[in-house]
């Protein structure tokens, strides 16, 4: 069964920039209602007057999503004031690439509460709204998950959660007999600040990064489609269906292109 967001309401987090902005602008577009949320407010504020072009009744919030105690009071507000929620964008997310050993406890868990808590949390508490409208609920997870790249261990197990935490979620809502469906969408390397913040290791990526513009038609695609699990440069799942043969090999490589990278020539 096909699946349109013309005339949803679609709840988009972290969408002051990157591939939250772009895909609040593109689901406007397509003839949904959207709220956006984030914590930077005249961010968020440019992001809102771009999407109210095409959905003059979309809403913002400035919201920290780190604060774990505060989602469900957030949830009913936003659903009261967008006039309920159809579709759930679980987008928010910080980087930290930074070498295990030089990692902490308090910086692995501040990366899993906003990646991973935070989403999960703002389900929860929409979720019996999601089951009576049949809705849609879209985690923005990471190639990382299925990859486990060099210096983002935090980040890699953060968003490895939520991919895991989706495939459960989807079995046990269709086994419930509930007509809601999730969604998992792995970006690759997409220009966004993500890659440019400060406290962050260089990264090693050299591929062409993607414009943020790029996720919005597949993401629109997957939920026409229901498909589950897509990548975004779609060559992903080559690459992940190549590592599960053999995990430690496909390790052994990495290890092996990493040193290349990092050797400075003598």
């Amino acid at each position: 069964m096909s699946y349109s967001v013309a005339g949803k309401h679609v709840l988009v987090t972290g969408a002051s920039s990157g591939i939250g902005a772009a895909l609040a602008e593109g689901f406007a577009r397509a003839g949904a209602t959207v709220g956006i949320c984030a914590r930077r407010a005249d961010r968020l504020g440019e992001v809102l007057a771009r999407v109210r072009e095409h959905a003059p009744e979309s809403r913002m919030w400035t919201v920290d999503l780190s604060d774990l105690d505060g989602l469900a009071g957030f949830a009913r507000r936003a659903s009261d004031e967008l006039g309920g929620v159809d579709v759930l964008v679980n987008n928010a997310g910080i980087p930290k690439r930074r070498i295990v050993t030089e990692l902490d406890a308090a910086t692995v868990e501040a990366v899993m509460a906003i990646n991973y808590f935070s989403p999960v949390r703002l389900t929860l508490a929409l979720l019996p709204e999601l089951i009576e409208r049949a809705g849609r609920v879209i985690n923005i997870s990471s190639v990382a998950a299925r990859l486990g790249p060099p210096s983002e261990a935090a980040y890699t197990a953060s968003k490895a959660a939520l991919t895991g935490w989706s495939e459960s979620m989807q079995v046990d809502l269709a086994v419930a007999g509930t007509d809601v469906r999730v969604h998992v969408v792995n970006p690759g390397v997409i220009d966004t600040e993500l890659f440019h913040l400060p406290d962050n290791d260089e990264s090693l990526a050299d591929i062409e990064a993607l414009p943020v513009e790029a996720i919005v038609e597949p993401v629109l695609q997957q939920l026409d489609a229901g498909t589950f699990e897509i990548y975004v440069p779609g060559w992903f799942a080559d690459v992940v269906g190549g590592k599960f043969p053999d995990v430690g090999a496909f390790l052994a490589g990495s290890i092996a292109w990493v040193k290349q990278k990092t050797t400075t020539p003598t």
